[in-house]
């Protein structure tokens, strides 16, 4: 943060925060809530900063314009088997790694105005970006990498140049990216903590929350982050 006193090894990741989301297609529920919020959290003395962005092709997997299919019907995915060959995996046991995957409406498509970051939040030049879910057969809710661990993003790598250990998170969905993220970055070793101040789920009730804590990761308020963050 150019021109204040930050504190080291803090580092802050905006999950997701973009217009489909918010107000679009694929808008969460009470998220129109959380510009104060979010912005509020973004002012604080963190010494990194970073944002990921859902920036998929036209007729991405996850879609249910791509299959035809009802919306939020739950299909069986698959690795692509290029990509497990270039990694260097066995494309004999493709069938065996399927995951369930719902379909979502067309959402944040790259070029269109439903990916870009909603208007009035304070991600500015000083932000990093990470893009995910750019590849058509592959769904990533993680800002860190795919389910098969195929497609890394440079997240981590991020993290460990600017010595981040304590990782903060807000942003979407509570129950599927921030939660995704969240737990990798727990599983990095990073110490991480979900801000649910910061946060809103498609399908809030908690249960996302009890996942995160039993992964490792910390459920804390905003101030229990203030506190953290050393802000009155």
């Amino acid at each position: 943060m150019a021109g204040k006193a930050t504190i080291p090894g803090t580092g802050l990741i905006v999950v997701d925060m973009q217009v489909d989301f918010v107000t679009g297609s694929l808008a969460v529920p009470g998220a129109t809530e959380l510009l104060g919020p979010v912005n509020e959290i973004i002012s604080l003395p963190f010494a990194y900063r970073v944002a990921s962005k859902d920036f998929h092709p036209a007729g991405h997997i996850s879609f249910a314009t791509t299959h035809g299919k009802p919306l939020f019907e739950t299909i069986t995915i698959y690795p692509p088997e290029d990509l497990v060959a270039q990694t260097g995996g066995d494309i004999t046991t493709i069938k065996e790694r399927g995951l369930g995957q719902t379909l979502w409406p067309d959402h944040c498509v790259q070029g269109t105005r439903g990916a870009e970051i909603i208007p009035g939040l304070n991600v500015d030049d000083t932000f990093d970006i990470i893009p995910k879910g750019t590849h058509l057969g592959v769904e990533c809710y993680s800002a860190f990498q795919d389910p098969w661990h195929l497609l890394r993003t440079d997240l981590e790598d991020k993290l460990h140049h600017h010595e981040v250990k304590d990782v903060y998170l807000v942003g979407l969905a509570g129950d599927y990216c921030v939660k995704a993220t969240a737990i990798d970055a727990a599983k990095a070793g990073f110490s991480t903590f979900v801000v649910t101040d910061g946060v809103r789920s498609v399908s809030p009730g908690g249960k996302e929350y009890e996942e995160m804590k039993a992964a490792g990761v910390g459920i804390i308020d905003l101030v229990e982050l203030k506190k953290r963050m050393q802000v009155a």
